[in-house]
């Protein structure tokens, strides 16, 4: 029987950081709201089903100019978030009617693609759980209340976590709802929740330093440049493919001829 996989995308954020009159996610990179990139994403990848989390102000205007403008067909709830990144996640996975398997992926996080999907998928139902990351290439310091390093971690046991961040259904929302009746509000992550709650190791995944999280000011104009590149990239890719093939075709008419005076 085939398995059900459903995706929370994550769109609730304020964006303070990011200085500007409106929330991060409807700001515009390349004529398209960031949100935009992420539902792209997953609309093209085998996901059967995407919930958007988004403020209870704003679920119209995403069904009106997001969801039904650019005809996110996988888009089948539009659901108000929490005041904090875990609670949006917990009212994101008490909208699921039925999933065997959850990605979780940060709205601001527009450089995710199918393939990086299809990774999630394939790991998330080997393990159980898989986590998107990239090993640390800088040095990191534990520092005290006064910011003096106490501490330098070992960096090859360091990874900077990302998303998508994928679980067993049923795994991930029993964790959630454990810490929602413990009324911590630490969790910074999914992943802490399910090895804090449901005492179970979460298996990182390599995924790309290009997958940025949209902060600052300076991030939308980064994730452009690399919007920029990937398409670069992709027209010579098509090239590179075609030069191939013609060669090919070249090899194979001469082998041919070759054949026949022999």
């Amino acid at each position: 029987m085939r398995k059900k996989v459903v995706a929370i995308v994550l769109a609730a954020g304020e964006g303070k950081r990011m200085g500007s009159g409106i929330p991060k996610q409807y700001m515009l990179i390349k004529s398209r709201p960031l949100v935009y990139y992420a539902l792209k994403a997953f609309e093209n990848s085998p996901v059967d089903e995407v919930i958007l989390v988004t403020g209870e102000d704003e679920i119209e205007y995403c069904r009106r100019y997001i969801v039904e403008k650019y005809q996110f067909h996988k888009v089948t709830r539009i659901v108000a978030g929490g005041c904090e990144r875990y609670a949006s996640v917990y009212c994101g996975l008490k909208a699921i009617q039925h999933a065997d398997y959850v990605l979780i992926h940060d709205g601001a996080r527009p450089m995710i693609d199918c393939t990086l999907i299809k990774t999630c998928i394939l790991n998330v139902m080997e393990y159980g759980t898989c986590v998107v990351g990239v090993p640390s290439k800088d040095t990191i310091k534990v520092v005290d209340e006064r910011n003096y390093a106490i501490h330098t971690p070992e960096r090859r046991t360091l990874w900077q976590v990302q998303t998508p961040q994928c679980f067993e259904y049923e795994l991930v929302m029993e964790a959630y709802q454990k810490l929602m009746e413990s009324g911590a509000t630490n969790a910074t992550d999914d992943a802490m929740v399910v090895e804090t709650y449901g005492n179970v190791p979460v298996k990182l995944i390599e995924g790309g330093y290009d997958n940025i999280k949209i902060t600052t000011p300076e991030d939308v104009r980064i994730a452009g440049s690399l919007m920029k590149a990937r398409k670069i990239l992709r027209v010579l890719h098509n090239i590179h493919d075609r030069v191939i093939y013609a060669q090919m075709q070249v090899f194979k008419r001469h082998q041919k001829r070759k054949n026949k005076k022999l």
